[in-house]
């Protein structure tokens, strides 16, 4: 009866690992996958932050503060500055048609601008200058 025990026991063992082999190696996969993942996502923003070159002083609420606490302290970002700047660079590429509506009519505007300097200038026969606007 023991050696029947014993042999229950060691079948009992082996499947416990059997078991257990495809689930750490599916861990590790899923390890390996993550860190993949969150070294893509910093190349993204590193890329993204690269070409910051103009500096602007902002007042935020203390929910966006804290929002912006916690992707630093997520390790996603070194800086409040950084975060902001991400997110204020993507809400931008997410309302891109938007923007490009607003370009067509500034277009729309310095074309209108011209023509009327033109016809001013013509007018009073002297040329008029294109504001620094």
């Amino acid at each position: 009866m023991t050696e029947t025990k014993n042999k229950t026991e060691k079948k009992s063992s082996s499947n416990k690992k059997s078991e257990q082999k495809p689930l750490d190696e599916f861990g590790d996969h899923m390890e390996k996958f993550a860190i993949k993942t969150a070294d893509s996502i910093r190349k993204v923003i590193d890329r993204a932050l690269s070409s910051r070159n103009t500096v602007l002083t902002i007042r935020v609420n203390d929910d966006c503060n804290k929002k912006l606490n916690m992707l630093v302290e997520a390790g996603l970002f070194k800086s409040r500055s950084e975060s902001a700047a991400f997110l204020i660079q993507e809400g931008i590429k997410s309302q891109e048609p938007l923007y490009s509506k607003i370009g067509n009519k500034f277009d729309k505007i310095g074309k209108l601008k011209d023509e009327l300097r033109t016809l001013i200038s013509e007018e009073i026969g002297e040329d008029i200058p294109k504001s620094s606007k």
